[in-house]
């Protein structure tokens, strides 16, 4: 039977083996993060999971993404990109049949995507009130989503616009910074204009 000092021993290991493999995640990913995520303390990295996008298997992130999409009651995202959105499209309707409350923050040229691409059905959802799609032309690098009390950032091939890696966690301090990030940009945002709608 382990001692109460073996017992904060074995935790103290447990807690350094999660920061470890935590730093192992990040390291592949972290020329692309945040500035603000990358000076949180150790504590609330210990808090995040970090899954990345493998040669044999890409879609990783996505379907990260996906498990959370699935579930949640509210959703708001800063600049979700088409290689996020894409594969969910399916959910992504549903979550607005189902009446969940939902804004996208993105650049003109995702939103000319969807609506040339998927016309009918991309009318059919900006059509409802509970969905908000609005366009900045200037936003970071990388995307935030807030989905109920979970933070998602996803980070993108600059290149090609891929997902590299998506970042989860329900850390207080992150999603203060990524509510603080989300009302900043969609308070500069504006509906889609004529030439990003195609009716």
């Amino acid at each position: 039977m382990a001692t109460r000092l073996g017992e904060t021993i074995a935790s103290g290991m447990e807690d350094l083996i999660d920061l470890v493999e935590t730093e192992r995640e990040l390291r592949d990913v972290w020329h692309w993060l945040p500035d603000e995520v990358s000076e949180f303390t150790i504590e609330t990295w210990s808090e995040m999971t970090v899954t990345v996008a493998e040669p044999d298997s890409p879609y990783r992130p996505v379907n990260r993404f996906e498990s959370f999409l699935q579930e949640t009651t509210t959703f708001r995202f800063l600049r979700p990109e088409v290689a996020l959105m894409e594969p969910c499209l399916d959910v992504l309707r549903q979550l607005i049949q189902d009446g969940v409350d939902i804004t996208l923050v993105d650049r003109p040229s995702c939103h000319t995507y969807f609506f040339s691409t998927y016309p009918e059905r991309s009318s059919e959802m900006v059509n409802r009130d509970n969905f908000t799609v609005l366009e900045h032309d200037e936003l970071p690098p990388y995307g935030i989503g807030l989905l109920d009390d979970r933070v998602v950032i996803s980070l993108y091939k600059q290149d090609s616009g891929a997902v590299q890696a998506v970042i989860d966690t329900d850390a207080p301090t992150v999603h203060e910074w990524a509510e603080s990030m989300y009302a900043f940009f969609e308070g500069e945002a504006r509906p889609p204009t004529s030439g990003s709608v195609v009716k």
